[in-house]
């Protein structure tokens, strides 16, 4: 039932699980034994671990976060640039984030319907908490449409002063 609720944390044990005020905290680790590099080669030469804190989406108006318990590895590839790496989870992390990819789909959607301090209250009311100036650099941060083929291109004339030099 737990797993039905939260697909994405199949990959991990989870060790415990905590109500603290206005949030519920998931203290969890990876069950794999092993993590492959950006190079592409598998390791199980564990070099030190840390505690990675990601910010979910809301459960029953609590805020989420959960508490991983992440493992940088030794590369055993011998030409790779990276000398050791943190394993990352597909569908959970990605490097350097701090929101699940749910979450931030999440607050994309509010940032680019309301983005600054209406976003922030709406993301509030729904509990999750986050700075309007987040939501607004998180905004910046979405790419541009394609345009496509532009069909017509006008061209405007205009005075740098009036009746004496003109541009386009």
């Amino acid at each position: 039932m737990f797993l039905e609720l939260f697909p994405y944390l199949s990959a991990l044990l989870i060790e415990e699980v905590e109500r603290q005020p206005g949030r519920v905290v998931f203290r969890t680790r990876v069950r794999a034994a092993t993590a492959v590099c950006s190079c592409g080669e598998s390791s199980a030469r564990v070099h030190g671990r840390y505690i990675r804190r990601l910010r979910d989406v809301a459960a029953g108006g609590l805020g989420v976060v959960i508490e991983l318990r992440v493992r940088r590895f030794r590369c055993e590839n011998a030409r790779c640039p990276a000398v050791t790496f943190a394993e990352q989870i597909a569908g959970l992390t990605t490097p350097h984030s701090r929101y699940t990819p749910l979450l931030r789909g999440m607050l994309t959607q509010i940032e680019l319907a309301l983005a600054g301090r209406a976003g922030a209250r709406v993301a509030a009311a729904v509990g999750i908490s986050v700075g309007r100036d987040t939501l607004l650099r998180m905004v910046r941060a979405v790419p541009e449409p394609d345009i496509g083929e532009v069909e017509a291109l006008g061209v405007d004339d205009f005075a740098f002063r009036k009746g004496r030099h003109y541009g386009t």
